[in-house]
């Protein structure tokens, strides 16, 4: 077996260790080591994932000249089609094949080929009513919800499944009437609470499972009637509940205010990992022999690292990749893996076995360098070969990629066992989920060689200011829907989370939306979806781990985590958290 191996990533230039067990992982799938650091491979593959970018453009479509909503820029060379007719049998992927020119290198071939292929105009399947909606399957009635399946009546939400009648949720599950909440699952009626479990008719809680009618309170398990962690008779609690009045934005924000000056005085779980066995990382649900790995949130992961978001049934054997979920398997530097195995290099394949580089494929075999197959095998740009042809020519295109490797502009070298290069995504860096999980300024990302997309002007008419919007949502007219509200990001003093967030400056009321606010006594945000989703984002903790010590008087245990060392919160062992929890 190989001994530990100290290298320097060529993206960032900074070190990083292959351990004896990548070494195993890497022989069993037959690819070299990385030259990229597992944060720079997680990076180059979000950069392939644009889901809250949404544009006007002409569908390519032939016959078609409509107006469609496409996560491609109208500046972006790329043909896309509508979405029902990408998924349709009006056109052939096979007609677009081509040869193997071995006078060019593998990616520069790409680059070419990927601007030629028709793309889906948004990733929306088997949806009602929810046009506004992308990386999604099976909605009804929702708007502006990404990365999302099998959700009603929902609203501004990213990263969901199996919900009704939510706004502002992120990463939500099985939850039902949830506002601003995140990473809880199993939810009724729970409104601006973060990592819940199994709570209901209960608001601003932190870390807390199976409570109800609870209040500001932080690492409750089975509660019922708590205000600030402390126990009252549902009588008193109903009174007192009453006086905080949610209605309103001012009582709202001073809540806010005190709810986190309040759980800064509790400890914190060195991390939120359950029911797992040897597993390190954060929000890992089921996890066995896992390593840095973030958000396994389904039925379980096993014996795989530097794995960013899984779900559904177990996901095994996998490594540096991102979004893979439905008893996936051997899934290397990749993106948005579903019911696979044996995938390398590749984005959005959903349903196959030994694929390699191939983007937005579905239920295909033995593919290489394709995009937009649906139900093949045996194809190498999208031309079609004999078993024996396809397993001739896939080495010798190996041997080509290594011998001719593609150079980027910041003299980055892609050889054979690189995923694509930044500058063939289609996606700015401020376009993609790498700006949520690695933010960057422009000017940072113009630097390490990312593309950026500069916001056009929008020169919106503004019909009242946020600052002008009623308090309460009992003094809101009925005519506030439709109207341009300026969000409150959209002012010199905040430029710098506009910038970061991708904040459009301003937004409007659905009826939906007022409908909403109403029958759950919520007043009117003042900050625009994307401001919203940004300041759910800095709830959860960065996927970077750091070895600290407990910080419990007299516990000398030490131990990985996602709390920095210089952040304020208090941190404690496993053993000595769960000796606190009540």
């Amino acid at each position: 077996m190989p001994n530990s191996e100290q290298r320097i990533c060529q993206n960032c230039q900074k070190d990083f260790v292959i351990e004896p067990d990548d070494f195993d992982f890497y022989n069993k799938i037959k690819v070299p080591t990385p030259s990229f650091c597992p944060e720079c491979r997680w990076t180059r593959n979000m950069l392939w994932r644009n889901e809250r970018s949404l544009y006007k453009r002409r569908c390519d479509a032939p016959g078609h000249n409509e107006e469609i909503i496409s996560m491609f820029s109208p500046m972006v060379p790329a043909r896309v089609y509508d979405i029902k007719y990408w998924w349709s049998d009006n056109w052939d992927s096979l007609a677009f094949g081509r040869n193997y020119d071995f006078s060019k290198s593998f990616f520069e071939q790409f680059k070419q080929f990927f601007s030629e292929v028709p793309h889906p105009s948004l990733m929306n399947s088997n949806s009602v009513n929810s046009d506004y909606c992308n990386r999604v399957q099976s909605m009804k009635n929702c708007y502006l919800c990404f990365g999302a399946s099998f959700a009603e009546e929902t609203l501004y939400s990213t990263w969901l499944d199996f919900v009704k009648d939510c706004v502002d949720n992120f990463w939500s599950t099985k939850n039902e009437l949830c506002y601003e909440a995140t990473l809880c699952r199993e939810s009724y009626n729970l409104k601006f609470s973060a990592f819940c479990h199994q709570c209901l008719n209960s608001a601003f809680l932190w870390d807390c499972r199976g409570c109800s009618d609870c209040f500001g309170c932080v690492g409750l398990r089975n509660k019922s009637y708590y205000i600030f962690n402390k126990p009252y008779s549902k009588e008193d609690y109903l009174r007192k509940i009453k006086e905080y009045d949610l209605g309103s934005f001012e009582n709202v924000q001073r809540i806010i205010k005190q709810f986190q000056e309040f759980r800064l005085a509790y400890p914190y779980q060195r991390a939120r990992i359950f029911y797992s066995n040897k597993a390190s990382g954060d929000n890992l649900n089921h996890a066995k022999n896992v390593l840095y790995s973030f958000d396994a949130m389904g039925e379980g992961l096993e014996d795989s690292k530097y794995v960013f978001t899984s779900f559904g049934s177990p996901v095994k054997d996998s490594h540096s990749t991102s979004l893979v979920g439905f008893s996936s398997s051997l899934v290397y530097d990749s993106l948005s893996v579903l019911n696979a195995n044996t995938v390398l290099f590749s984005v959005e394949l959903w349903t196959g076995h030994n694929v390699q580089y191939v983007v937005n494929c579905h239920n295909c075999n033995n593919c290489f360098a394709c995009i937009g197959l649906r139900s093949k095998q045996y194809c190498i740009l999208n031309k079609q070969y004999s078993k024996e042809e396809y397993l001739a020519l896939v080495p010798r295109i190996i041997e080509h990629m290594n011998t001719m490797p593609y150079t980027d502009k910041k003299g980055r070298v892609y050889k054979y066992g690189e995923f694509f290069p930044s500058e063939l995504s289609p996606f700015c860096y401020n376009e993609t989920i790498a700006q949520e999980y690695f933010p960057l300024s422009k000017e940072q990302a113009m630097k390490q060689g990312y593309t950026w997309r500069d916001p056009e002007p929008r020169n919106y008419q503004i019909d009242i200011k946020s600052a002008d919007l009623p308090d309460n949502i009992k003094d809101v007219p009925d005519d506030i829907i439709g109207k341009v509200i300026e969000c409150a990001n959209n002012l010199p003093a905040k430029i710098s989370e506009r910038n970061l967030g991708g904040c459009t400056e301003a937004f409007k009321i659905i009826p939906q939306e007022l409908q909403f606010y109403r029958r759950m006594n919520l007043p009117l945000p003042r900050l625009c979806p994307n401001c919203r989703h940004y300041q759910r984002l800095k709830q959860r903790n960065p996927l970077k781990l750091w070895t600290r010590q407990c910080m419990k008087p007299g516990c000398p245990n030490t131990f990985e985590t996602s709390y920095a060392p210089d952040r304020p919160e208090i941190v404690y062992c496993e053993q000595c958290y769960l000796k606190e929890v009540v």
